[in-house]
């Protein structure tokens, strides 16, 4: 850190002032940020996952695949899927299905809302609607590691064990650093497919 005498050649090394009505004009932000290619990120991310050497580093891409699932252009979008969290924290379950379905309305394309209403309709054993709910996300994004592990979840619920096995595999595909879910895979193939001799 300069202390005061050090301050004082680096000061009169500085641009002499500028003449008044000749003020230096501050550099302007540009008009329009530098788009960045959100599928191209996840393709990249959804490589890194499958080749992570660890669960450490899975998590790591994981959490970074979450967080752009999250992100939403839609600051309205975005206030109501916190408010719909923070009813959930409160197990105020129908009021966030209700926040939920409005964000749907406005951003259609707002994968994660979809996921996180699936999600709801499951905790109240309303399959039919998380089952309706998680296509619309899979129609969306195939590779939502979340929304296929429910679908094994909610087929396996049901009794649907060859539909569920399916679902848990095309999960593993994607994600290979899922919890549980390879032990899930592990039962259901002895069930459904059996044994090896």
């Amino acid at each position: 850190m300069l202390g005061t005498v050090g301050l004082a050649p680096a000061l009169a090394q500085a641009d002499p002032p500028t003449p008044p009505g000749r003020q230096k004009k501050l550099p302007e932000a540009p008009a329009k940020l530098p788009k960045v290619d959100r599928t191209k990120n996840l393709d990249f991310l959804f490589g890194a996952l499958k080749a992570a050497p660890d669960e450490v580093s899975a998590k790591h891409v994981e959490a970074r695949i979450w967080a752009i699932w999250l992100q939403t252009p839609s600051d309205t979008a975005s206030l109501l899927m916190s408010r719909a969290k923070t009813a959930v924290d409160a197990k105020k379950i129908d009021v966030a299905i209700k926040l939920l379905d409005s964000v749907i309305k406005l951003r259609p394309d707002y994968i994660e809302a979809w996921n996180r209403r699936a999600t709801l309709y499951y905790m109240q054993n309303d399959y039919g609607r998380s089952l309706a709910d998680i296509q619309q996300v899979l129609i969306r994004e195939p590779r939502h590691f979340g929304a296929l592990a429910g679908l094994g979840m909610i087929m396996q619920e049901v009794g649907d064990e060859k539909r569920a096995l399916d679902a848990y595999r095309k999960a593993l595909a994607v994600n290979p650093h899922l919890e549980k879910i390879p032990d899930q895979v592990k039962s259901l193939t002895e069930k459904v497919e059996g044994r090896d001799i």
